[in-house]
């Protein structure tokens, strides 16, 4: 708990010197060249995931709005923190940014204790997106609700298998979490990844487990994966059907977010530059278009914002790693 609450400080000091340079400054930047040649944003993740397509809809954007490329390098492995580690190394002058899941920059620092860069020396620049977790379980497992596979799970404890695509993703997170609440005994299957976890839930191999809503919507639509519940605060618009899963168990909250962040040290005058300039693209209608059709809502969030976010994102996986005992593979 000593290393969590020495992270925790960190980022909350980062929150603290983003406050007083917003109040002192009142956002105002006199580098009127910036920026000046190509720009790069490092995603920890393989070409054609979500946070990849949603870094290439913001690299076109952010193109034709500094007349300068900006493009997209790919440097996934060892679960995001290769990316960020290399990011973390950048020279802090605003050419280099991090477009990442919460795995680098909140779950990370609680599950390894020799990370090579440090999550909470990173400039918060903006959260892009959030979207929504899903239960979803293999049709022929006889629930139709959150409160039946609850009874199932409690019936058959240590029976149940809940799938993932790895140790410390979100929606292994939101499996704990969800255990935790519930009292609940089932066993954690982990992927290489969300492709083959669900393909083994398709095939009933497991027995439910948390999606990425835009990822599971289709299976759901038809019939072939059943929706229990949304980790959300509310209900979604387009399944106002389908029920929170806090309106059961009031603590599971767990939502799909992927943020921007500068390499340490880099000016915050550049920083909130690139918010400004992110936020606006954020409200552009055919950027607003591709995101819903992913299931995400576009967020563009300051820098003090931004942090603050991530400070909570921390504290909230940090309750939940510990409690459940998580280790990292």
């Amino acid at each position: 708990m000593g290393r969590i609450r020495i992270v925790q400080d960190r980022i909350f000091a980062v929150v603290l010197i983003v406050t007083t340079w917003c109040s002192s400054t009142g956002l105002i930047w006199a580098q009127t060249d910036y920026p000046s040649r190509p720009v790069k944003i490092i995603v920890p993740v393989s070409a054609g995931g979500a946070p990849d397509v949603v870094a290439r809809i913001l690299a076109e954007k952010l193109s034709d709005r500094f007349k300068q490329p900006v493009v997209v390098e790919n440097r996934p492995g060892a679960g995001e923190r290769l990316g960020a580690e290399q990011a973390a190394k950048a020279v802090p002058d605003g050419y280099t940014v991090l477009l990442t899941p919460p795995g680098a920059l909140v779950v990370a620092p609680h599950l390894h204790a020799n990370l090579v860069f440090a999550p909470a020396a990173f400039v918060p620049v903006s959260i892009l997106t959030r979207g929504h977790l899903v239960l979803v379980t293999r049709p022929n497992l006889g629930v139709d609700n959150v409160q039946e596979l609850v009874a199932l799970a409690r019936a058959k404890p240590g029976k149940l298998t809940y799938a993932s695509p790895g140790i410390g993703t979100p929606p292994h997170l939101a499996g704990e979490m969800f255990k935790l609440a519930a009292q609940l005994q089932t066993l954690h299957v982990p992927y290489k990844g969300l492709a083959p976890a669900v393909t083994d839930l398709l095939a009933g191999h497991v027995d439910f487990m948390f999606d990425n809503l835009g990822n599971s919507f289709g299976h759901i639509r038809e019939g072939r994966l059943k929706a229990l519940g949304i980790a959300s605060e509310a209900r979604f618009s387009t399944l106002p059907d389908l029920p929170t899963i806090a309106e059961s168990y009031p603590s599971v909250i767990a939502t799909s977010w992927f943020g921007v962040v500068a390499p340490p040290n880099t000016p915050l005058p550049i920083a909130a530059h690139l918010s400004r300039t992110i936020t606006e693209i954020l409200k552009l209608p055919d950027v607003t278009a591709k995101l819903q059709a992913m299931s995400f809502a576009a967020v563009g969030s300051g820098p003090e914002e931004t942090a603050k976010f991530l400070k909570l994102e921390s504290e909230r996986w940090a309750s939940v790693i510990s409690a459940a005992g998580i280790k990292p593979e």
